[in-house]
């Protein structure tokens, strides 16, 4: 049986990314307690051609790469800044290039970050409306990070810890546990 792969995708072109720190954290977390193989990217990753598809055949190389990795995940890892109470439209024209049953019944985890509070729904009223339209199966527990949660582009110690347990709960009939007898690191 081979390793589980969890792929991360967060939906920001910055760098430095809280949004792309926050998917880091968690993939680490997640890589300590189950034996997955994780890849992480972002809109840098997916490349400019992204704003030039208009169909998935329309993307060059490096972003059909990372589209592929999406798909085939085992488990995805999605993270999205908020922009004007939503996600933004470059992260949503990617899932837009991917047909709704490549992601049917996958694990989706949900994660947003913005800069306060008031922005936490999109967790709920964006996020899961739009892999519930793929059919996907997200995962109970959600994570909302606002700059409060956040230090130099680290997670600081924050409020965000029993959510973070709460979010590895969920993942316990998903993923195998890793067997810490051969010295598996995520």
């Amino acid at each position: 049986m081979s390793t589980p792969r969890l792929v991360g995708i967060a939906g920001s072109f910055n760098r430095p990314s809280k949004t792309y720190a926050l998917s880091e954290h968690i993939a680490t977390l997640i890589g300590a307690r189950y034996a997955v193989e994780t890849g992480l990217y972002d809109l840098n990753d997916v490349g400019p051609s992204l704003g030039r598809a208009l169909w998935r055949k329309d993307l060059d190389e490096q972003a059909k790469r990372v589209v592929e990795a999406v798909v085939s995940a085992d488990v995805l890892l999605v993270g999205s800044p908020t922009y004007k109470g939503s996600y933004p439209g470059l992260f949503k024209h990617l899932f837009d290039l991917i047909d709704p049953h490549e992601l049917r019944g996958k694990p989706v985890i949900l994660t947003a970050t913005g800069g306060g509070d008031r922005h936490a729904l999109v967790v709920e009223h964006q996020l899961r409306p739009l892999f519930g339209f793929f059919s996907a199966r997200t995962l109970p527990t959600a994570i909302y990070a606002s700059d409060v949660d956040f230090k130099d582009y680290k997670i600081a110690p924050s409020r965000l810890t029993a959510r973070f347990e709460d979010l590895l709960s969920d993942l316990a009939n998903i993923l195998p546990a890793a067997d810490k007898s051969v010295g598996f690191a995520a």
